[in-house]
């Protein structure tokens, strides 16, 4: 068995995980930007070393899909060039920090961030994989509903405020020691028993009382704005594509991923393609689907081509699964189908893997059900 094929985990760049179209290789872009050279080189080393697929993650992360097993090695080598990766594997496992993607240089989001940056050294050594850090300092809030274990937010009141995730409610944090009070609460977690519940939303240990506090976050919106926004289908972008974009920028420009598989442009770029969407009310952005059969091995069932026939045909979100895995969204949508033995099972305002409304469907079924055969 290969090295590569593994389960529970995220890959990231030194550790990819096997799927069914080769390796896939996660690149965790600092501050979830690529400048303009970057862009270019990764979606160069996506059509070189891979098969020139390119997926944004919930976590604005970037997966390279298709590497060989033989090519990984060089196809690493030309990431950390582009400083798109640490040059440590545990640093690298340990920068899970998703940033407000409207960040500005020298901002709170910004600032805070880099100091995170700094002392990943500071973080404890048995801090589980998935666990992630959410810095969203802008004055316009963005990130409350994406997953992260701790949190700096813009409270409604307007101060800056830590927050462990499943709690509602936070407590201020002193201008400076934000970086100071995310490190103190991995440290509190690990040491209350949270690696064995996985992630803070499932722990449920009294938080210390210099965690606690009363601050709600401000309302979160989602950024949008013509010319500078392309959203991506099922967020996926071809590396040809990615290219396009990147020349089409200035020089001195880049680009910013999102958790909502929308692409933020730092400079207007007036492009037209079937890969992008341009309308923000276009149905596909309300759709969450994995890669699906034949890509994932764990996947029984076929699953974007069937989630763009019935995207049009649905009033809330909607979440195709290949499996009960769950990789596209852990949240609940309006409608959910989950593979199951090469079928489709039904279900309505549940998660991927909840029992099912209708058990067992087969394709026809499903679109026959929902109006779109």
């Amino acid at each position: 068995m290969s090295d590569f094929i593994r389960k529970g985990w995220c890959p990231d760049a030194w550790r990819p995980m096997m799927a069914g179209d080769g390796l896939l290789v996660r690149v965790k872009p600092r501050l979830g930007r690529l400048t303009r050279d970057q862009a270019a080189g990764l979606a160069n080393a996506a059509a070189t070393h891979g098969n020139g697929l390119i997926d944004m993650t919930r976590r604005a992360n970037l997966q390279l899909r298709g590497v060989s097993e033989s090519g990984w090695r060089v196809l690493l080598d030309r990431l950390l060039a582009m400083d798109l990766v640490d040059a440590g594997a545990d640093h690298e496992k340990r920068r899970n920090i998703l940033v407000s993607p409207t960040w500005r240089l020298g901002d709170d989001s910004h600032r805070i961030a880099d100091d995170l940056l700094a002392r990943l050294d500071d973080l404890p050594a048995a801090l589980p994989g998935k666990v992630g850090f959410v810095i969203d300092a802008g004055a316009a809030p963005l990130l409350h509903d994406q997953p992260g274990d701790f949190r700096i937010e813009r409270s409604d009141a307007g101060d800056l405020m830590l927050r462990a995730d499943g709690r509602s409610t936070g407590c201020a944090v002193a201008l400076g020691g934000e970086a100071d009070a995310l490190i103190a609460l991995a440290h509190w977690f690990v040491a209350s028993g949270g690696a064995a519940a996985g992630r803070m939303a499932r722990h449920d240990a009294p938080l210390p009382g210099w965690a606690e506090g009363a601050l709600h976050a401000a309302a979160a919106i989602l950024p949008w704005g013509r010319g500078t926004s392309y959203g991506l289908p099922f967020g996926r972008i071809d590396a040809a594509l990615l290219a396009r974009l990147a020349k089409a920028l200035p020089q001195c420009s880049g680009l910013r991923t999102t958790p909502w598989r929308i692409l933020l442009l730092e400079a207007p770029v007036a492009m037209q393609d079937d890969g992008l969407l341009t309308d923000p009310a276009d149905p596909l952005l309300r759709v969450d689907a994995c890669p699906g059969q034949p890509a994932c091995a764990q996947a029984s069932v076929e699953t974007r081509d069937l989630a763009r026939r019935l995207a049009p045909h649905m009033a809330g979100r909607l979440h195709v699964s290949g499996c009960a895995k769950s990789c596209a969204s852990a949240a609940p949508a309006a409608v959910t189908l989950t593979g199951r033995h090469g079928r489709y099972d039904l279900a309505l305002d549940a998660r991927a893997g909840s029992p099912p409304l209708r058990a067992a469907l087969d394709r026809a079924a499903v679109l026959s059900h929902f109006g779109a055969a």
